[in-house]
């Protein structure tokens, strides 16, 4: 039982959920995607495409046209008559609470879903709408490019958590492992978690704030600090919360977090390269998303959860505080593209404001 394959249901075919879905595709279990109606024509017409060609245990191919999976439009089209093991979420983050919505009316037809969205907010809603025993907590590190519907490409091969919870998170768990996708077990769902938002944090505002790449702003010293403290900011909300920083696949944070107690000349040469690993030449991604004109930001989700935690737990975060509310007025357009763009020390002197 445990070697055989899941039945999977995949909620869209963005660049995580195609990469997941269409990996355990080609090891052999049955993938169902539920997509809007003119995405799911075009994907059934074109399948998934997945460029694989970093991972260099593909030795026979590394590009895959995946057809063999079954693609609807609406989610009572995908449990009609079919029974699925797990669901896969891997939505933006603020999109969760509109996707929460329209699975209320199939809550007990759902089976359990594992959640890989960044952000530590999401599976506590997922839990409150369908139950808590229907939440397998996850994340991902390898970073995932998407082409267009259903094309992605694998930049960088790291792995993927998944929180030790019940039978079927080890069952998965081995699925993934099984799928080339190099998945850790942890013990602790809030580290796992913590932890990963820990790394999204880095140069991720401040790049699309400042219209500055990460390795222009790891070489102004203003900047360099503000990136530490923003850090250090999330580590002191972890450590009132009783967590600590665990290494995740690919991805050493515990050393993350000692350089933010390490002087510049020694933390900054590894804090540079781990804000700029697996981007290649491309930005960070809240500098994609506000540069394409989207009105939404998963700062809120990120570094606004700092804030909130903090808020919570008596915690100072102004830095956090600073970076959310500032890109979140220039993506909902109250403050121009420009505003600070290219101008660091206006922003360094927006911070003394948000200080107590």
């Amino acid at each position: 039982m445990q070697n055989s394959s899941l039945n999977v249901l995949v909620f869209g075919a963005g660049a995580i959920g195609t990469y997941i879905g269409g990996s355990l595709a080609l090891a052999g279990h049955n993938l169902t995607f539920v997509e809007q109606p003119a995405v799911a024509q075009s994907l059934r017409q074109r399948g998934l495409k997945l460029d694989l060609s970093v991972d260099k245990r593909r030795v026979e191919r590394s590009v895959f046209e995946i057809r063999d999976v079954v693609i609807v439009d609406s989610l009572e089209s995908a449990l009609a008559g079919s029974r699925f093991d797990v669901a896969i979420f891997a939505l933006k983050s603020f999109d969760t609470i509109l996707a929460l919505e329209s699975l209320k009316p199939f809550r007990d037809a759902l089976p359990p879903v594992l959640c890989l969205q960044n952000g530590v907010d999401n599976e506590p809603a997922i839990a409150e709408v369908l139950g808590a025993d229907k939440v397998i907590y996850g994340t991902v590190t390898s970073a995932v490019g998407r082409g267009g519907p259903g094309e992605i490409t694998l930049e960088k091969l790291r792995g993927m958590g998944v929180a030790e919870s019940s039978e079927l998170s080890y069952r998965v768990a081995a699925a993934l492992e099984g799928a080339f996708l190099n998945c850790q077990l942890f013990a602790n769902a809030a580290e796992m978690k913590w932890s990963k938002l820990l790394t999204n944090l880095l140069a991720n505002p401040t790049s699309a704030i400042l219209d500055m790449t990460a390795a222009e702003i790891y070489a102004h010293p203003g900047l360099y600090q503000l990136e530490i403290e923003q850090l250090r900011e999330c580590l002191a909300v972890m450590k009132a919360q009783g967590l600590g920083a665990v290494d995740l696949p690919g991805t050493p944070v515990r050393l993350l977090a000692l350089a933010t107690r390490l002087p510049t000349w020694l933390s900054k040469p590894f804090l540079s390269r781990a804000a700029g690993a697996g981007r290649g030449a491309k930005m960070p991604s809240f500098h994609i998303d506000l540069y394409a004109g989207r009105t939404r930001s998963e700062v809120t989700y990120l570094h606004g959860a700092v804030v909130r935690a903090g808020e919570k737990l008596g915690v100072p975060t102004p830095v956090n505080r600073l970076l959310t509310e500032t890109l979140l007025a220039l993506a909902e357009k109250r403050l121009p593209l420009d505003t600070y763009a290219r101008q660091p020390e206006k922003l360094l002197a927006e911070l003394k404001t948000f200080k107590p």
